[in-house]
């Protein structure tokens, strides 16, 4: 199980960095095109918006994975454990109830455009597949949040990982040496330099 795990969160990861090697590459191509050449691809921008749709919807679900989501903790924080799991217990269900109802409006999306059959404006591709991570990203952040629920309720966790970026900038702060860096125009002992 653990093997199977692994291998899926390296093809997460493999997925997510080419997508943005991939989206970084077609963007400085375009603007080596439009700027040195004044010229451009009929298809480019059409092709960086949906790599950046697939991008952003994939590594939604690696978000949960790795605690990189941000969201307002203050008032859980000050709860007790158990009171920490309930509340956190009831917000993973709504997300996950969230989930549900984007998965059946994509799917209801998919089978239309898979219905008439069109393609994107620009690509030779046809749109229901193009706009297919739509309901892709939607299972995948399902999922991550349904193993997030299994281990909030067995108590392995209290809530989503998410950065504590107040601790994180004070320990900035005292690493930096409390203060030892000083802003311009001014004495390190907080005074202003006198002008001549």
């Amino acid at each position: 199980m653990a093997t199977i795990r692994m291998i899926l969160n390296r093809f997460e990861e493999g997925v997510i960095s080419l997508l943005l090697a991939a989206m970084t590459l077609e963007v400085f191509v375009e603007v080596i095109l439009r700027y040195g050449f004044n010229t451009g691809l009929l298809w480019g921008t059409e092709l960086t918006l949906h790599l950046g749709a697939w991008m952003v919807l994939f590594g939604a679900s690696y978000g949960i994975k790795v605690g990189s989501h941000i969201g307002v903790d203050a008032f859980l924080r000050v709860q007790p454990p158990a009171a920490r799991r309930v509340i956190s217990t009831l917000a993973v269900l709504g997300a996950m109830c969230y989930c549900v109802l984007v998965m059946i409006g994509a799917w209801a999306y998919l089978a239309k455009m898979y219905a008439i059959g069109i393609e994107l404006q620009d690509i030779p591709v046809p749109r229901w597949m193009a706009h297919s991570i739509l309901f892709i990203g939607y299972v995948m952040l399902f999922a991550r949040l349904l193993e997030l629920l299994v281990r909030v309720v067995t108590g392995k966790a209290d809530g989503f990982k998410l950065p504590d970026e107040a601790k994180e900038g004070i320990k900035m702060y005292v690493k930096r040496g409390a203060g030892g860096a000083t802003a311009p125009g001014a004495t390190p002992d907080g005074g202003e330099v006198p002008r001549p």
